[in-house]
Parts: structure tokens; C-alpha cells; sequence
């Protein structure tokens, strides 16, 4: 095995488990240089790298973390569990995702890929990952192609982590240049016998990936890719079901990363219920800014923060008008720590208190909330679709006591017209395209976000609740007999966030 910075080795592939301590990283010292056959030990600490490693960002990353939170071995032992999935004579194939450009070369924030991120830990655009089963047996081999060392470039864009530490931080068994991928890639496939992927549609047509590919893999009919012709029509399938049921179940790091990010932001919504506000843009930034102070990476996605009619809404996130004084404020926000991210939404007076309708549909809504997160336990035997139907029961009968008319035809669909819950985890919607009429079981994490939004102009409910929008949603870890709540310090109850404020 090279002698490196090889932070874990993939550990339960008939392989011996390996970490160097003090690491070091075995290098020409000239990043830019090709490599030799003799190398001088270069600390790593030393190096520089296209993302944090605990070397050179010990107050991130704990020793033997690849990523916040996650362990190299726990990324190895995904990929196992993938190859595992995989039949014999397979191969896997996923890009990073694109840099994203707004003008010219002007970008925008680079997030990657979340089922590369999952496998790799790897956080640069321009690669790819290959996961190939050549036999029956459980053993495969990783491929990671990267972006070379660039003195030139890395002036420029940052550093690179390159292709020596795709192998030695990021424990690939074959690393190359990005370049080499259209000669490469089209021989994996050949021997290969079951193709999963879901390129191309999954790249920009400028990226990377999709050039050094041209005339190899990406060349077909309708952008089919070219050299799966060299395998039967059926053999060549979606990776997304799979890494489906991978990313669905959550392990125990997982599980502590978006309770991190759970309690950190629940804490920031009750310092900005506390204030009153006079914009919409104002405490969108408090919430991002006390997200970063508290530890987060930052919005977990784009925010909704809608003073009064703003909130009937679902997905308003403009934030650029003014609140009054005696608005209701709906926010949906969350933070995100070591990628993993969180969901809450909170409706409060902006005045500190709550006036009588505001109070009678809000206490309706918590009720429903209430009931349905104790069902998030897999000894229920619930569905996501399942508690939704619930909601709608509950929702009419507790809109019924308050005076709507909930006979009319659609009535449920018109006051709540969105699901009540998603899957959560590295996406906001996890998992995306599994379906919800699953049980859910231990260790899934969802949203549960019950919400009522009464139309102004509509004659058909009592005047006095028109207008009003009122949505509470949390975070929650489904547990074999009880839920595991992600973001339970972020007050709710009437009392409570009426206190805030006299506080």
C-alpha cells in the first residue's frame, strides 16, 4: 500500500485496516511536477488541498474525518455497501457535479453532488468516480479521475486537492487525470456486463466530464451514451434507485451531524423570534449569520421568510418586503453542518402575541403537528403518504370546530395544499423519486410540517382567519418506538414563544 496520507484504506474488502500516524504525504515537493519514482516525505500539513482535511484544519475535522462528521472508513464502507448491491461483472458510474455559472466566468457557490459526496467525500467539480465489481466475489475496485495540480490554475481558483490524494486522502484504488476519462471509461464498460449510471442528464453540456467524454460515451442517440451500446439494452440501468436505499437509512454519524444542525439552528430561530422585525431581508440574514457563528456551514437552501400575506406562499423566497407590526411572520429555514441539513418552519406574531384567530388556527395546526411527529416510530407502521392522510383528517376536523365549512369539495386541498412530510439527509427532498407510500422504518429522517393558508378574497371561510398562514415543521429521526427530534429546542407551543419576547 503507498505510504501516504491514506486516512483509512477500504476496510472490509479482505484488506488489512491501515492509518499512518503522524501522516505524511509522499510527493515531489513541486506540486506541479510530474511524479517520480522517488518521492520526499512532505508533511501534510504542509500541502494544500481543494477541501478542509484535518491536517490543515484540525478545528473542522477530528483525525481520521474526511468530511465534517463522517470518517474515511464510513465512506469506504459505503461504497462497500454499494458494490455489495451491485450484481457480479458491474460497474457504477457518477460524476461530481458542475461548476455553475451565473455570466461569464463569474460561478456561483459550488455544491456537489449528493450520491458522489456520499461515496467519495470528495467536494471538487470535474470528476468522476467508478465503482467496479469485476467478479461474483465482494470485492471492487475504486476509481477516482480528478483534476491534476495546477500552480497556474490554483492561483486562480484555490487549490486543488490533485491526483495523488484522490488515492491517498480519498483511498481510491486507481486515481487519473479527468483528461484520461474518454480512454478509460469506455474499457470499464466493456468489460463489464451491468451498467449504473444516470449520466448525462446529470451534467451541464460545458462540463468537464462531458468534453473529455465527447466522442466516447456521450455521442448516442438522444445523448444516450455511446458506449453502452457495448452492453445489452438491459444491463444498462439507473443508479439512482440504489443509492436510494443507501442514502434512506441513516448511520449513527449522520444522525449526530443533522441533530448538530438541528439544535444549532432551532437556537437561532428562538434568539429571532424574540425581536420584532421591520424587513423580510433583515432576519433572513440574523438566521444565516447566526447559523455560521453557531458552527453551521451556512442555509442548508434558499429560505422563505414571509411577513403577513407573504406566508400563504408555499415557496416565497424573494424576503424583500417590509413586515408590520402586527403581521405574522412564517419562516422555513435551516442550516446545514458537514453537508447534512436541517428543516424547520415557525409562525409567530411579529408583535410577540398572538391575537385570537391567530391563536385558535395556530393551536389547530400544533395540535396536528404534535400528533403526527409521535407517530414517526417504525413500530406505527406509517407511511409518509399514510400521515399525510392523517393530517387531512385532522386538519378538517380541527378547521370544522373552528367554523369552516369543510363539506365543500376540495376544501382540504384548497387550505392545505402540500404534502405533509419528506424524506431529509444530504438533499433537502433525500433520496429524490423514493416513494412515499413506504413504511417508514428505523433511522429515516423526515419532515413533518402540517400547514393551513387561508385565502384573502375567498368567501368561503370566516372572515376573521383569511390571510392568515400558519406552518410548523421539524426535523425528526424515526426511531423504533420513539421519534428522535432533530430540532426540539426551537420553541412552538403558544406560551413559549410569547415568553421569548417578554424575556
Amino acid at each position: 500500500m503507498r505510504a501516504g496520507l491514506r486516512l483509512l484504506h477500504a476496510l472490509s474488502r479482505s484488506r488489512p485496516s491501515v492509518r499512518l500516524s503522524p501522516l505524511q504525504l509522499r510527493r515531489p515537493l513541486s506540486c506541479s511536477a510530474p511524479r517520480r519514482d522517488h518521492h520526499e516525505a512532505v508533511s501534510a500539513a504542509d500541502l494544500q488541498f481543494g477541501q478542509p482535511v484535518h491536517e490543515t484544519h484540525p478545528h473542522l475535522l477530528a483525525p481520521g474525518e474526511l468530511t465534517r462528521g463522517i470518517t474515511a472508513l464510513e465512506y469506504a464502507q459505503r461504497r462497500d455497501a454499494l458494490a455489495k448491491a451491485l450484481p457480479p461483472h458491474s460497474v457504477a458510474i457518477l460524476g461530481a457535479s458542475d461548476t455553475k455559472y451565473r455570466s461569464g466566468a463569474v460561478f456561483y457557490e459550488f455544491h456537489q453532488d449528493p450520491d458522489f459526496f456520499y461515496l467519495t467525500g470528495f467536494n471538487e467539480p470535474d470528476a468522476l468516480a467508478v465503482i467496479e465489481k469485476r467478479g461474483a466475489e465482494e470485492d471492487y475496485v475504486f476509481h477516482l479521475y480528478v483534476r491534476p495540480k495546477d500552480v497556474r490554475a490554483e492561483m486562480w481558483e484555490g487549490a486543488r486537492s490533485g491526483i495523488q490524494a484522490a488515492e491517498d486522502v480519498f483511498n481510491a484504488d486507481i486515481s487519473g487525470d479527468i483528461k484520461t476519462i474518454g480512454k478509460v471509461v469506455p474499457d470499464v464498460i466493456k468489460r463489464s456486463k451491468n451498467v449504473y449510471t444516470d449520466l448525462p442528464r446529470t451534467l451541464d453540456h460545458r462540463s468537464a466530464i462531458t468534453r473529455y467524454l465527447s466522442g466516447t460515451m456521450f455521442t448516442g442517440d438522444n445523448g444516450f451514451p455511446k458506449a453502452l451500446k457495448a452492453v445489452a439494452p438491459s444491463a444498462a440501468r439507473p443508479l439512482r434507485p440504489l443509492m436510494n436505499d443507501l442514502r434512506l437509512t441513516k448511520s449513527d454519524a449522520e444522525i449526530v451531524n443533522m441533530r448538530k444542525a438541528g439544535r444549532e439552528s432551532a437556537l437561532s430561530y428562538n434568539n429571532a423570534m424574540a425581536r420584532s422585525w421591520d424587513e423580510e431581508k433583515m432576519l433572513a440574514l440574523d438566521l444565516e449569520v447566526q447559523f455560521k457563528q453557531r458552527g453551521l456551514d451556512g442555509n442548508a437552501y434558499v429560505p422563505v421568510v414571509a411577513g403577513g400575506q407573504n406566508g400563504l406562499m408555499i415557496h416565497y423566497v424573494r424576503n424583500d418586503h417590509r413586515i408590520r407590526p402586527n403581521d405574522g411572520i412564517l419562516v422555513d429555514a435551516g442550516g446545514a453542518y458537514g453537508g447534512y441539513i436541517t428543516d424547520i418552519t415557525r409562525t409567530w406574531p411579529n408583535n410577540g402575541v398572538f391575537d385570537p384567530a391567530f391563536r385558535d388556527l395556530y393551536t389547530t395546526v400544533l395540535r396536528v403537528q404534535t400528533t403526527l411527529i409521535s407517530l414517526c416510530r417504525e413500530s406505527a407502521r406509517f407511511s409518509l403518504d399514510k400521515l399525510h392522510a392523517q393530517a387531512c383528517t385532522l386538519l378538517s376536523a380541527g378547521l370544522r370546530d373552528l367554523g369552516f365549512d369543510m363539506t365543500q369539495r376540495g376544501a382540504i386541498e384548497t387550505l392545505f395544499p402540500h404534502h405533509v412530510g419528506h424524506f431529509i439527509g444530504l438533499d433537502v427532498h433525500d433520496s429524490p423519486g423514493f416513494p412515499r407510500s413506504g413504511l417508514l422504518k428505523e433511522r429515516q429522517c423526515i419532515t413533518i410540517e402540517p400547514g393551513v393558508y387561508v385565502p384573502v378574497d375567498d368567501e368561503r371561510w370566516p372572515e376573521h382567519f383569511r390571510g392568515l398562514a400558519v406552518r410548523i415543521e421539524d426535523s425528526v429521526c424515526v426511531g423504533a418506538e420513539d421519534p428522535i427530534k432533530l430540532t426540539s429546542e426551537a420553541v412552538k407551543e403558544v406560551v413559549d414563544i410569547e415568553a421569548l419576547r417578554r424575556r
